[in-house]
């Protein structure tokens, strides 16, 4: 083929068979951004290379989508981002090739292991553990029985309940085991009656930041016994939604300090209580504020950039950004809307449906922690947070020649002197 033929054919999905004895030099440097003279003196056969997709500007390096069928490893290749990605086609040294579909004698069924997955996983079920935050009276319970469609909060499972303003922070949680259409999830809910509700919330967030790190030390020392369970009791908080007063104006200094502080240990998505309080140009000019204030401040929250596995997923979460702290409304009350029952709130200018993206973005953080992006949380949880904290309380360990049960937990570290006199 020429470097002519090749340009001709730029802007078609082409197959093109290259032997060892080809002269890469032929062709123009921008048509090969791709080292291929590595890949054809590795091997003394043919190579099937497809092109997915070629530029027409012939004065740009080429990104291509490559496909070799041989047993030969591909140089990494920088994304169009600029940023480096993994190898196209990673192969392993000890693997002899890759057995397509039409290169099989007949139908083997290695897609049934996806059934197989699923089977064992609704047998199974698995586990969500979603912490609330907030002050009192910017309803948190009401928002997490919206999210579920049942009485899943403390407040609505607890008889003849009367809400106190609680001296101190005091978590308690609350489980469930929910089931529909054949999948169980056992749900757990951490509420945090207290914090931010005293004239001094000085350190308001320590006894959360130490339950969500009691969770993860809970894990490993589950993990580090020598009779391991088949399946660990998993209480990490997997997420911690966050709610914010619609002030209006900027975060708090306790929002600021709470979401800096939880923001390194655990997914934090903040939210917008009772924004219906607000006219949709105070909620727009509030949400672009608040998303100043975050990057201003350094704060972490959920989803992540550098937790992006792909382009798909970064598409995904870039529009989740955008509407980052979600606006939301909560309510168990059901009216009559077209002939339709919808979930919302009436008031005497009509009726604010919960799920209707026009009046509020509660579908959108429904979608976000359950729908969408539940078991990337859980991933993240162990992935990210939890591996964090293990191998920190590892280093802690060996550093004081002490085993991990000589070590006592207190806001995430240990008593050296505790550790000590255990000895």
């Amino acid at each position: 083929l020429t470097s002519h033929r090749m340009q001709a054919l730029s802007r078609t999905f082409n197959y093109f068979f290259l032997t060892p004895s080809t002269d890469i030099n032929s062709f123009p440097h921008s048509i090969f951004a791709l080292k291929l003279t590595c890949a054809l003196s590795a091997s003394t056969s043919n190579l099937l290379i497809t092109i997915t997709a070629l530029l027409t500007d012939t004065t740009q390096d080429l990104q291509l989508e490559v496909e070799v069928e041989a047993s030969v490893q591909m140089e990494e290749r920088e994304g169009e981002d600029g940023v480096e990605q993994p190898p196209l086609c990673p192969i392993d040294p000890n693997t002899q090739g890759i057995i397509k579909g039409r290169d099989l004698f007949g139908y083997v069924g290695i897609e049934a292991v996806l059934d197989q997955m699923r089977r064992k996983t609704m047998k199974a079920g698995f586990e969500f553990n979603i912490m609330v935050v907030g002050q009192s009276g910017l309803g948190k319970s009401t928002l997490v029985n919206t999210l579920f469609k049942s009485k899943v909060s403390r407040k609505s499972c607890t008889p003849n309940y009367e809400e106190k303003i609680s001296k101190t922070v005091n978590l308690q949680s609350i489980c469930h085991v929910i089931e529909e259409k054949g999948v169980k999830m056992k749900l757990t809910v951490i509420d945090t009656p207290g914090f931010g509700d005293q004239i001094n919330n000085e350190n308001c967030w320590e006894p959360i930041v130490k339950y969500v790190n009691e969770q993860y030390e809970k894990y490993l020392r589950e993990e580090q016994h020598v009779n391991r369970k088949r399946r660990i009791p998993d209480t990490r908080v997997h997420c911690c939604v966050y709610f914010l007063p619609a002030t209006g104006h900027r975060l708090r200094p306790i929002d600021v300090e709470f979401m800096k502080r939880l923001g390194h240990i655990v997914s934090i998505v903040p939210v917008i209580a009772k924004a219906d309080t607000l006219t949709m140009e105070e909620r727009l000019e509030f949400k672009q504020r608040i998303r100043q204030d975050l990057e201003a401040n350094g704060i972490r929250v959920y989803p992540q950039k550098e937790y992006d596995e792909d382009a798909e997923d970064r598409i995904l979460n870039d529009k989740i950004r955008e509407n980052i702290p979600f606006a939301v409304v909560g309510t168990d009350k059901e009216h009559q809307v077209n002939g339709n029952k919808v979930l919302g709130r009436k008031t005497k200018w009509g009726i604010i449906e919960v799920e209707n993206v026009a009046h509020c973005e509660f579908a959108n953080l429904r979608d976000l922690l359950i729908r969408s992006h539940l078991q990337d949380l859980k991933d993240v949880t162990h992935n990210i947070h939890y591996e964090t904290y293990r191998v920190r309380r590892l280093n802690e360990s060996n550093a004081n020649g002490l085993g991990l049960s000589a070590l006592s937990l207190e806001n995430g570290t240990f008593d050296k002197n505790e550790a000590e006199s255990q000895l």
